[in-house]
C-alpha cells in the first residue's frame, strides 16, 4: 500500500491506500496510537471517499486499521483541546457527520474489517460501513460516560437507534461498556467472526470482491434507500453545547490525559 496522496499533492502517512482488482483498501495508519484518527485523518478519509464515488474502476472499498490491535480508538484525544465554545463543539460534530455522511452516501459498498478496539469515532466509522466482520477480540463502543463527558450527535445517535435500537442504546452509553464480538454478531452489527486479522483480511477482500461482482445499481439504491430512511434527524445542538462547553468535558480530557480517573461534577 501507499501514503495517500491529497489533492493538495501533501503525502498523508496515516492513510494508506492500495486498488487491486476494482477493490480500493483504506488503511488506518497510527498503530502506536491504536490508530486513533486525527482532524486530518478524518479529511483525508472524506477525499478517499469523494474520489471512489466517480471512479468507474473501483467496486467496493475495504477499511480496516493497522497493527493488528485496532481499527481506531476514537478521535486523538488531543485534537479536543481546542474546542472550548459552543462553536467549537458544533463545529467539531458537524465536522464529523459531514465525514460520516460521506460513507453513508458514498455508491459503492464498504466493508469494514475490524480487529481490536474499535470506539468513539472509529465506531462511528464502522457503523457508517455496509457489512462489518472483526476478530474474536472486538470492542465495540462508545465509552464516553467514563471517559470525556461529551455526548454523540444527533446522526449518531440515529444511526445506533437504527442497528440497535434504543434499549440497548441506552445500555451502551450508559454503561460505557465496549461490546464484544459474539454479542456484536447476536445484533447482526458484524455478520462474521475471524480467528485472527490475517483471517479476516482474506476474508475482507473475498467479502469485497463479490460485492464487486454483483449489480452496482442495486446495491447503491439499497444503500440509498436505507440512508433516507435513516436520515430523519432533529436537531441536537443544544445537547452538543451543553456537553461540550462543560466543566466536565474539561475534567474528562485532563483524566484522560493525566490517566486518572475524572471527578464529575454534573455541570
Amino acid at each position: 500500500m501507499t501514503r495517500w496522496r491529497k489533492r493538495s499533492n501533501k503525502l498523508t502517512q496515516d492513510i494508506l491506500y492500495e486498488v487491486r482488482e476494482r477493490v480500493a483498501y483504506v488503511t488506518l495508519n497510527r498503530p502506536q496510537t491504536r490508530n486513533a484518527l486525527t482532524f486530518e485523518m478524518y479529511e483525508a478519509i472524506f477525499d478517499i471517499v469523494g474520489r471512489a464515488s466517480s471512479d468507474s474502476t473501483i467496486a467496493a472499498i475495504v477499511m480496516s486499521g493497522a497493527g493488528g490491535k485496532a481499527f481506531a480508538a476514537g478521535t486523538d484525544i488531543a485534537q479536543f483541546r481546542a474546542v472550548k465554545t459552543a462553536e467549537d463543539a458544533l463545529a467539531y460534530e458537524r465536522k464529523i457527520d459531514r465525514i460520516l455522511g460521506a460513507l453513508e452516501a458514498c455508491p459503492k459498498p464498504i466493508v469494514a474489517a475490524i480487529t481490536g478496539a474499535c470506539t468513539g469515532g472509529g465506531a462511528a466509522i464502522a457503523a457508517c460501513c455496509d457489512l462489518r466482520i472483526a476478530t474474536a477480540d472486538l470492542r465495540f463502543g462508545f465509552p464516553i460516560a467514563r471517559t470525556l463527558g461529551n455526548c454523540l450527535s444527533m446522526g449518531n445517535y440515529a444511526r445506533l437507534n437504527a442497528l440497535f435500537g434504543a434499549a440497548r442504546t441506552k445500555d451502551l452509553i450508559f454503561t460505557a461498556r465496549l461490546m464484544g464480538a459474539e454479542e456484536a454478531k447476536s445484533t447482526g452489527f458484524i455478520s462474521e467472526v475471524l480467528t485472527d486479522n490475517g483471517i479476516l483480511m482474506r476474508r475482507a477482500e473475498e467479502l469485497a470482491t463479490t460485492l464487486a461482482g454483483h449489480a452496482p445499481l442495486t446495491l447503491r439504491a439499497t444503500k440509498e434507500a436505507l440512508r433516507r430512511l435513516a436520515a430523519q434527524t432533529p436537531s441536537g445542538d443544544d445537547l452538543i453545547a451543553m456537553c461540550y462547553t462543560s466543566d466536565d468535558f474539561r475534567e474528562g480530557i485532563s483524566a484522560f490525559l493525566e490517566k486518572r480517573t475524572p471527578k464529575w461534577q454534573g455541570e
